[in-house]
């Protein structure tokens, strides 16, 4: 029974700190007039809740639609960037702190990566459980340049859409709407291509750091974003 719990925090760690690591590094992006602690760690903290309240749906997905599928690939992109989302509003978005157009993309991100930090805890614990301590290390690496990107960037893409859209409150809904369909496709896309033809998996992981690049190009352009006059 020790041994279980031994295990389960090494996942826990593997999983955590690649995620705090990541996090630390988007928050430079608003070194300048940075959220406070408390809502990063609140939506941080809400990410990582949102992984318990998506799996039960996904698992009623996995029964209606067994096998693996175009529709299953949709519907479980639609539940994580969903609860995803539900993070952010109730961990920073909603709060009187999102005053400026750079913050919903910090409480996207941060929802992401709390998201990222125990869903991949979870993988890496199954291979440890098993006693394959090799798998465990390949499958935290490969989570961490892999999936953790993934939910970063689709995250991002909602961010990105409030973010350009913070002071245009009558057209809001509708680039928020138009962003997470784009996130929930790409999302799809990425998961469908690395589960069905292995050797794309390479061009999958390519489109994903192109996306952060342009995460980072966003980031500057949202930083001039101006009330309208």
């Amino acid at each position: 029974m020790t041994g279980s719990w031994n295990i389960l925090g090494y996942a826990l760690l593997g999983g955590i700190l690649p995620a705090v690591v990541w996090l630390i590094f988007w928050l430079q992006e608003d070194r300048k007039r940075p959220e406070p602690r408390r809502l990063i760690l609140r939506t941080f903290i809400f990410g990582m809740i949102a992984v318990f309240l998506v799996v039960p749906f996904q698992k009623s997905v996995d029964s209606i639609f067994p096998g693996v599928g175009l529709i299953a690939f949709l519907l479980w992109a639609i539940l994580e960037e969903g609860f995803k989302l539900g993070a952010a509003y109730f961990g920073g978005l909603k709060s009187r702190e999102d005053n400026e157009p750079i913050d919903p993309l910090i409480y996207m991100i941060t929802a992401a990566l709390g998201f990222v930090a125990l869903e991949n805890s979870l993988f890496i614990a199954t291979p440890l459980l098993d006693n394959n301590s090799a798998m465990g290390v390949v499958t935290g690496n490969m989570r961490f340049i892999g999936a953790s990107l993934l939910h970063t960037f689709s995250s991002s893409i909602i961010g990105i859409a409030l973010g350009l859209s913070f002071y245009k409150k009558h057209v809001r809904a509708w680039y928020t709407l138009i962003a997470f369909v784009l996130a929930v496709s790409f999302h799809s896309i990425f998961n469908l291509t690395i589960s069905l033809n292995q050797a794309k998996t390479v061009y999958a992981f390519g489109a994903v750091w192109l996306g952060i690049i342009a995460v980072i190009f966003f980031f500057e352009k949202i930083k001039t974003v101006a009330p309208e006059k």
